[in-house]
C-alpha cells in the first residue's frame, strides 16, 4: 500500500474561499451527533467515582466491542497528555479492569507502575519520531509517533485512544489517519482546541478551518462516527484568536470506529 503524506482537502464550504462559510460549516459538523450512543456513563462501572473535570465520554452501548472487552478485562486505553492533573477517566477505567497506558512527558521517572492496571510512561506522543542523529545525543528521547509506541509494546489495538494534548491533536491526528494507525482503534476522546490553528499548522484562518474540517471527514471515512460533543464553557470565547461564532476555544470529541465489533 502505498505511503500517504497528506490527507485528501475537501472542497471549499463555498465558491470563494470564506472564513465564515469555512467556521459554520466546521462548527456544525463537530456540533452534530452522526451516531446516538445511549450508555455514555462510566457510573456504571464499579469503582467509578463522579469527580471528573470534564466529560471523557465513550459508548458503553452493547452493539460496540468497548462494554464487553471491559467485562471480559480485555480492555485498553491509552491517554495522552501534557501534565494535566485530572486522570480521573484513568483511574476509572483502570478500576474497571482496563490496561491503561498514560502518556506524559512531565511524569518523573521513564515507566511507573500503580496498582495492577495502570501505567504512566515519560512519554510525548507526537506525529513524527525523533531524529536518530538528534536522539542520539540526548540520553532520554521522550517523543515518539503512536504507531511506533504500539510496535514497542507489541500492542495491536487500543479499545480507546484519550488525548489532551493542547493544540498538538490536529498534526497527531493526521499521522494516525496518514499511517492507518486509527484502524487499530476502537474509539477516539480528543479534545480540541480552536483558538489557533495548532502546532505546524499553517495557512490563512479558511485554510486552517478547512483542514480541520477534512481530517475529520477522514475519520468518518474510516468508518469513525461523532456520538458526544463537549463544549468547555470555561474556555474563552475565540475561534482563531476572534471573538466570533459563539464557539468555544475547546471542545471534547468522542467518536466510535463503527467497523470494530
Amino acid at each position: 500500500q502505498a505511503v500517504r503524506w497528506h490527507i485528501e482537502l475537501q472542497p471549499w464550504a463555498s465558491p470563494t474561499p470564506s472564513l465564515n462559510y469555512e467556521a459554520s460549516r466546521f462548527l456544525k459538523y463537530i456540533s452534530t451527533s452522526q451516531i446516538s450512543c445511549e450508555h455514555m456513563n462510566l457510573n456504571s462501572l464499579k469503582g467509578y467515582s463522579e469527580t471528573a473535570k470534564k466529560p471523557w465520554s465513550v459508548c458503553l452501548d452493547e452493539r460496540f466491542s468497548l462494554i464487553h472487552r471491559i467485562r471480559s478485562k480485555q480492555c485498553r486505553l491509552y491517554s495522552l497528555g501534557l501534565g494535566n492533573d485530572d486522570n480521573q477517566f484513568e483511574l476509572s477505567m483502570a478500576n474497571s479492569g482496563c490496561e491503561v497506558h498514560r502518556f506524559d512527558p512531565s511524569i518523573k521517572s521513564a515507566h511507573i507502575q500503580e496498582g495492577r492496571h495502570l501505567w504512566y510512561h515519560r512519554l510525548s506522543i507526537d506525529w513524527r519520531d525523533p531524529n536518530p542523529a538528534i536522539a542520539a545525543h540526548k540520553l532520554h528521547s521522550n517523543t515518539k509517533k503512536l504507531g511506533t509506541v504500539l510496535n514497542e509494546f507489541g500492542h495491536q489495538k487500543i479499545d480507546v485512544l484519550k488525548a489532551d494534548v493542547e493544540s498538538a491533536e490536529w498534526k497527531i491526528l493526521e499521522n494516525l489517519i496518514l499511517e492507518d494507525v486509527v484502524e487499530q482503534i476502537g474509539q477516539l476522546v480528543f479534545e480540541v482546541h480552536i483558538h489557533w490553528p495548532g502546532f505546524e499548522v499553517s495557512g490563512n484562518d479558511s485554510t486552517v478551518v478547512r483542514y480541520w474540517y477534512s481530517l475529520l471527514r477522514e475519520l468518518e471515512l474510516k468508518d469513525f462516527r461523532l456520538f458526544h460533543t463537549y463544549k468547555d464553557l470555561s474556555k474563552p470565547q475565540m475561534f482563531l484568536k476572534k471573538e466570533a461564532f459563539n464557539a468555544s476555544s475547546c471542545y471534547t470529541l468522542s467518536w466510535v470506529n463503527t467497523r470494530w465489533k
